[in-house]
């Protein structure tokens, strides 16, 4: 089951957040993501948060109230955490972020860090960039367009060995990386391009659009 978490911060374009829900069995927004998605023609079947950063409360009145839940400004989670958890408690297995571009710099790395969890989400989309999880040993292909960024993030671990790839102006086979390294502003090729993470997962990231292959 696929679900879309749409949070606050900058996101991708409305046409592009739209086609992300169409995709999803389920989608949620967290907080202002309400704002998002209420401005991209989205209507969602959960809103969760404090609610602190919604422009206007009175856009949840209309909204039956098993759809709305309701939380503490003073609490351990973020909205979008609870977002995560409520998708899983739903039988989201593979879910997307859209949003958290910009913004508050502790709730970007805050998502960051979710990606180094037990069961991470697969990809999140910001305004300008797209990013994908592939879990260690994995191997994936990508769609970007020749010339595009590619910039690879290591996850958790002393260290990053063993990685493959094929279709980027500087490889990855041979590189050992240590906690702290990471390799960005490689470039795609052609219009795909393969990666195998090695001893650790990987966030891949690439322009917004830029896909994981099935």
């Amino acid at each position: 089951m696929n679900a879309l978490i749409i949070t606050g911060g900058e996101s991708p374009p409305a046409k592009f957040l739209s086609a992300l829900a169409l995709s999803a069995d389920l989608v949620l927004a967290a907080d202002s993501g309400f704002d998002t998605a209420l401005a991209a023609g989205i209507d969602p079947g959960l809103v969760v948060g404090d609610f602190d950063s919604l422009s206007d409360r009175g856009l949840l009145y209309g909204l039956p109230a098993a759809r709305v839940l309701g939380y503490s400004r003073d609490k351990d989670e973020t909205d979008t955490e609870i977002a995560i958890r409520e998708a899983r408690k739903r039988g989201a297995t593979a879910l997307a972020i859209a949003g958290g571009g910009g913004g508050r710099l502790d709730h970007l790395v805050a998502i960051l860090r979710l990606f180094e969890r037990g069961d991470p989400p697969r990809e999140w989309h910001t305004q300008r960039e797209s990013s994908f999880f592939l879990a260690a040993g994995a191997m994936a292909g990508f769609s970007a367009a020749a010339g595009s960024l590619v910039s690879v993030f290591p996850l958790g671990g002393e260290i990053c060995e063993g990685m493959e790839s094929r279709g980027l102006r500087w490889p990855l086979e041979g590189l050992v990386w240590k906690r702290g390294d990471f390799g960005v502003s490689n470039r795609s090729l052609g219009p795909t391009f393969e990666l195998r993470a090695g001893s650790t997962p990987l966030l891949v990231m690439l322009p917004l659009g830029g896909e994981l292959l099935a």
